[in-house]
């Protein structure tokens, strides 16, 4: 049969990615799911990390067409929680033998800002011994800006690409925004030594099967060690949600797409670390379990103070906004055990094709990178 001939190939083309974007019966696409379930367990193990996420402010300088937060939206309540509330969260996540964190915010540049994420990660270092991941999830910024947090103990950075379709990109952002900027920060990323994440948005207006194909082909051609990707899930307060025609339609879609992009990209990229997105959830009571047993092994639980949730919703309909950390916890741990994979509290959970990228560069980027990774590999 083509596709089990297409599921044990060693190198996938093009069509083939294609092929499998287009399965529509149910049989196969469940046999798509347990090839990738398969590939995980021998490459990353049935393993799932924790990365907690503290939102730590909402204020944002970019106009996204698509984004509940965009600068524009005066329906929002602007919001940046203050050091203290970020460490205290930051501590339970330690506390919680988590093993890593994510930071993620509006994007802004300005030095008062800079300054303030540099000092939370130096505090957070000290208050975990060094012993919590951090990853960054902060937009786009200067090489220097990246460079200083990294030498600060930031090890993982996300910034998600959108869309590799540049005539895409432009749709859905305003003019001030530049598509090879955003390529020209992730270079910036992996010459500094970060672990270096990105994503897209999976079903958005005018978006094709081939533009998610050439999205994980962009994905594979830049060496990426994590992705974070989920489904467009709309917010009313947008201008992209004009473009929306049949919005059940949509999301159905959107849904289905994002579990193959999931399984897709596990079959191709196989050691890297794939998150089972918030979003998924959003769609699906059970989005994020189904993700996990169609190849990812990364959950985000959201440890931002319960005060703020409410204003962080880059799309409509998230879930936990009305949860504790403590909650997010116990049910993140019951949809794992669901799926019969296993938690593992107190590391890191590095991307092992991180480790495979930089293998003979280490002399290059000093001995910095290997003491700061041990605790994680």
């Amino acid at each position: 049969m083509k596709l089990e001939r297409i599921l044990n190939k060693d190198n996938l083309t093009r069509d083939d990615l294609i092929y499998l974007m287009s399965l529509k019966k149910e049989e196969k696409l469940e046999r798509l799911y347990n090839r990738a379930y398969e590939i995980k367990s021998e490459t990353v193990g049935q393993k799932v990390y924790f990365r907690g996420i503290i939102e730590f402010s909402n204020k944002c300088i970019k106009n996204c067409n698509y984004c509940g937060i965009r600068h524009d939206n005066n329906k929002v309540n602007r919001f940046t929680m203050s050091e203290e509330e970020i460490l205290e969260s930051a501590n339970w996540i330690y506390k919680n033998n988590y093993g890593s964190m994510v930071l993620q915010s509006g994007e802004r540049t300005d030095d008062e800002y800079i300054e303030f994420v540099s000092d939370l990660v130096d505090k957070i270092k000290e208050l975990s011994n060094g012993e919590v991941g951090i990853t960054l999830s902060l937009g786009e910024q200067t090489k220097e800006t990246y460079q200083k947090w990294f030498d600060l103990g930031a090890h993982r950075y996300l910034l998600r690409i959108e869309t590799s379709n540049e005539e895409l990109y432009r749709s859905i952002h305003p003019n001030d925004h530049d598509f090879q900027k955003r390529k020209e920060c992730l270079k910036n990323l992996r010459e500094i030594g970060y672990q270096v994440g990105t994503g897209v948005m999976i079903g958005l207006p005018g978006q094709t099967v081939e533009d998610l194909v050439d999205d994980m082909l962009f994905f594979k051609e830049n060496n990426i060690d994590m992705i974070g990707m989920g489904p467009y899930v709309i917010h009313e307060d947008t201008p992209l949600v004009q473009k929306v025609g049949d919005k059940e339609k949509l999301r159905s879609r959107n849904f289905e797409w994002s579990l193959k992009m999931v399984a897709i990209l596990r079959l191709i990229m196989p050691d890297i670390n794939i998150a089972a997105t918030t979003a998924l959830q959003a769609l699906n009571s059970i989005g994020r379990e189904l993700a996990l047993q169609a190849g990812a092994n990364i959950l985000m639980p959201i440890v931002t103070h319960p005060n703020y949730r409410q204003d962080y919703q880059l799309y409509e309909n998230k879930p936990c906004i009305d949860e504790k950390p403590s909650d997010c916890k116990k049910c993140l741990a019951n949809r794992v055990s669901n799926v019969g994979d296993e938690i593992v509290y107190g590391e890191w959970g590095d991307s092992p094709h991180y480790f495979r990228r930089i293998e003979g560069k280490e002399k290059e980027l000093g001995s910095k990178i290997d003491s700061r990774n041990a605790a994680g590999r």
